[in-house]
């Protein structure tokens, strides 16, 4: 069958709207795809109602609120989602830290009152910066930040988690075929309906957005990237870019300009991303060797480009000022 009838028979839906501090993307193919996405964009919004830290109300502003006081109940949702930012904090040895908010809060990266704290302001709010201090009541759901001022943020993995929840939603709904995109984080749900896989365009960290280093060629596979080149603060030439370092308080300084994470589940991607971002290159690559059904691409401020082994067959690489490691 011609792919244009193919995608006659199953009705295309596409919703795009602004959720989890970013803007959502959603295509799906299906019979039910309009009721689909649109339960998915309410669970999308369910999610973010319980984990903003910009939403006075939301259940992880609670938790901050109550640092150092008393323990907060919180729904299954966003226990879930905190005890994976403690699996993923502890699996990247504190790279990945969802207590890192008072410092980002500090620095103000990216945005109009950024400015450079002095080395006294970083290393009092690094006393505040421990995932170890997030204290978890598994009997009654319940959590609690161990000192006052203490800030959970998880920003960092809650798209993950809200990208596998819509996956739950397309495969409720029968849906043929699917491109999930959470402001980048990239879920390619089944293959397209011409059988073939999806391709996600890795995103040049050099050039404008749209330009790609290379494709890489999946289906029913989540890939995320965390990077140092779309949100960035710039002082006198130097360049501040937004990943924090929870053991220094400092702007990250790596030979990693962005890593991407390939994994079955986006949570698993976003858990990873950003530590592994942090670790660098070789050791991110130790890491996620380690790791079963996970696949990593990092690309590095000399235009080197590191691929575990079980992407090789998948990734292909397009740009020639890139070459592999």
């Amino acid at each position: 069958m011609a792919e244009e009838n193919l995608y006659d028979k199953f009705h295309e839906e596409i919703k795009q709207f602004y959720c989890l501090g970013t803007i959502i993307q959603l295509t799906a193919y299906g019979h039910m795809s309009k009721a689909a996405l649109n339960r998915a964009q309410e669970r999308l919004n369910e999610i973010d109602d319980k984990m903003s830290a910009f939403k006075n109300y939301s259940e992880i502003s609670k938790l901050n609120k109550s640092a150092g006081k008393a323990y907060e109940k919180v729904t299954s949702d966003t226990y879930f989602v905190i005890k994976k930012a403690l699996e993923y904090s502890k699996l990247s040895e504190g790279n990945f830290d969802p207590t890192i908010r008072p410092l980002v809060n500090l620095w103000n990266i990216g945005k109009e009152n950024f400015r450079i704290p002095s080395e006294s302001e970083i290393q009092e709010k690094l006393k505040l910066v421990n995932y170890k201090d997030i204290f978890v009541n598994e009997e009654k759901s319940e959590i609690m930040l161990k000192k006052e001022g203490q800030k959970l943020d998880v920003g960092g993995i809650a798209k993950g988690y809200a990208a596998d929840e819509v996956v739950k939603i397309l495969k409720e709904y029968h849906i043929q075929s699917g491109l999930i995109n959470l402001g980048g984080n990239v879920f390619a749900f089944k293959k397209k309906l011409n059988n073939e896989n999806w391709n996600i365009g890795i995103q040049n960290p050099f050039d404008i957005r749209g330009q790609c280093v290379g494709v890489v060629s999946v289906s029913n596979k989540s890939v995320v990237t965390s990077g140092n080149y779309e949100r960035y603060s710039e002082i006198h030439g130097k360049k501040f870019q937004h990943i924090i370092d929870a053991k220094n308080g400092y702007p990250t300084e790596t030979n990693v300009v962005s890593a991407t994470i390939i994994s079955d589940k986006s949570i698993v991607g976003d858990g990873l991303s950003t530590g592994v971002y942090i670790m660098g290159a070789e050791e991110g690559i130790k890491l996620i060797n380690t790791i079963a059904k996970v696949e990593a691409i990092f690309i590095t401020k000399d235009k080197k480009v590191y691929i575990t082994s079980g992407i090789k067959d998948k990734f292909k690489l397009t740009s020639p000022d890139f070459s592999y490691i």
